[in-house]
């Protein structure tokens, strides 16, 4: 995708489509209002013949203009001439880039980051205008025979004075590289599993770090895994013909000896359950449960594109967890990195297995300013919030506090969870330290699963887990602006903590 920002007069650009806000009671924008003088009036006749009554989110194309090299002007409604909320400027936008999803159209251009915005200056207007429209143009085709896309747009201007130049700019680039971050986080949550496997995605962090200085990408193989002491981790690989891998990617873009961020993913790149086998039905859903692993990868290349002045370490365990004569079964007893034992009592509660390990190898490499592990762990966690809000589990009131106030700004909703010596209390095994179950079928599973990677956080690290396992991926279709399959949660949301915070 191609963004730009735009200085000259409308009536010069030379784009397929000027998008332009109309409010309510027939008042137009101050670059409506402009663009309305160049075409002989066309927009305050579409307006007052009550094509457009300008309420919020309402839109109308205008597909011929007379007169005018100007192909087509699409008006957006933006409610009450009052500065907009955030929600009602991103409402605008989506209505905008949804209504020019059309393969004739192959550039527009932006004017809405000219209205005015609560609390809001035109550097985030802007990103949030590469942000929206990068998000929508984006559609999964990888895997069909025919590559056409519904949407062929390239090409996106964004308008700014020539004083605002230089915020409009910042924007750009900020906006620019969260959409590239969501774009390859739902790339590869969208892949089936047998091209996104442990090993494919490793290569894709490899390709990351050979374009960007500042990151190094270091792939542990089983046999590295296997000499750490990684036995709860490898546990989870037993089943499958597709070797595990342990990706760290180590982005360096603060003061050398400062501590770094530490973000986990959990990477199945598929879950068919293990023995504890999966129903049939929606089991193919299973090539989502790398959703954290993805949302790693992507957060970590929008903090390299943006250039952002932090060190931010990703650790993702990638593993495929199928059924086999050599896997695991129900009772068996492992040995995690960190001497504890577990008793493994349902072999599809696995990632808290994988993020166990994962969380005692970053804690003896590294010395993190605190610990986010994001992962579609439970099925438990949809139950109590749905598809709305993902689950917030952290050790650290101040770090839940920072993590919510960023869902808050990036709409990528939170909901924080309860820890409690209660559900600790449930994981007693008889056999082993811990078994990897709550003993109550049915009873707190999201928190007993948050509680068993909070046994191999150490004392007085600061850590909070993310379970995302309802809102990593859309079923349904009903975002109006991105289609169904993975939605990239987690890239923003992570970017404006380290961004607010770090």
């Amino acid at each position: 995708m191609d963004y730009s920002i735009e200085t000259a007069p409308l009536e010069k650009l030379q784009y397929d489509c000027i998008i332009v806000g109309v409010y309510q009671d027939k008042q137009l924008s101050p670059s409506a209002s402009a663009l309305n003088n160049s075409v002989s009036g066309l927009i305050e006749k579409v307006v007052n013949r009550g094509d457009i009554s300008g309420k919020n989110g309402e839109t109308v194309l205008i597909n011929v203009i007379p007169g005018s090299d100007i192909e087509r002007i699409l008006l957006v409604g933006l409610g009450e001439n009052v500065p907009l909320s955030g929600k009602n400027y991103r409402k605008a936008l989506s209505a905008a880039i949804n209504n020019l999803k059309k393969p004739q159209i192959k550039s527009i251009v932006c004017t809405l980051a000219e209205c005015a915005v609560e609390t809001y200056d035109r550097q985030w207007k802007t990103r949030q205008i590469a942000e929206v429209f990068g998000d929508a143009v984006y559609q999964f085709t990888a895997c069909k025979s025919d590559k056409e896309i519904e949407s062929k747009i390239q090409k996106i201007g964004i308008t700014a004075p020539e004083n605002e130049l230089a915020a409009a700019e910042a924007g750009l680039i900020q906006g620019k590289a969260i959409a590239e971050g969501v774009d390859l986080t739902k790339y590869l949550g969208d892949l089936p599993g047998n091209i996104c496997t442990p090993t494919f995605l490793a290569e894709q962090a490899v390709e990351l770090g050979k374009k960007y200085d500042k990151l190094a990408v270091k792939i542990l193989e089983e046999s590295d895994m296997e000499a750490l002491g990684m036995g709860s981790f490898l546990s989870v690989s037993r089943g499958s013909r597709q070797p595990a891998k342990l990706i760290t990617l180590n982005y360096q873009g603060g003061e050398k000896n400062s501590k770094p961020i530490v973000l986990i993913g959990k990477g199945l790149t598929f879950d068919a359950g293990g023995i504890s086998l999966k129903p049939a039905a929606g089991m193919g859903d299973m090539k989502y449960d790398m959703g954290g692993s993805a949302s790693v990868i992507g957060v970590i290349k929008a903090l390299a594109l943006r250039n952002a002045k932090v060190n931010v370490v990703g650790i993702v365990g990638l593993v495929e967890n199928m059924p086999g004569g050599n896997a695991q079964r129900p009772g068996d007893v492992v040995r995690t990195m960190s001497g504890q034992t577990v008793e493994v009592l349902n072999t599809d509660a696995e990632g808290r297995l994988v993020l166990c390990d994962c969380v005692t190898y970053l804690q003896q490499n590294f010395k993190p300013a605190c610990i986010v592990d994001i992962a579609t762990l439970t099925g438990a966690i949809s139950i109590s919030l749905g598809n709305t809000y993902a689950g917030c589990y952290a050790n650290d009131d101040e770090l839940a506090h920072k993590l919510i106030a960023a869902s808050l700004k990036t709409n990528e909703k939170l909901w924080r969870m309860p820890l409690h010596p209660d559900y600790n209390d449930m994981l007693k095994s008889t056999v082993a330290d811990i078994a990897n179950i709550g003993s109550e079928k049915g009873l707190a599973g999201s928190s007993t699963a948050a509680h068993f990677i909070g046994r191999f956080i150490n004392t007085g690290v600061k850590w909070a887990h993310l379970d995302i396992a309802g809102v990593a991926y859309d079923k349904k279709g009903t975002n109006p602006i991105c289609p169904k399959g993975a939605v990239g949660f987690g890239v923003r949301l992570l970017n404006q903590f380290v961004k607010d915070n770090y």
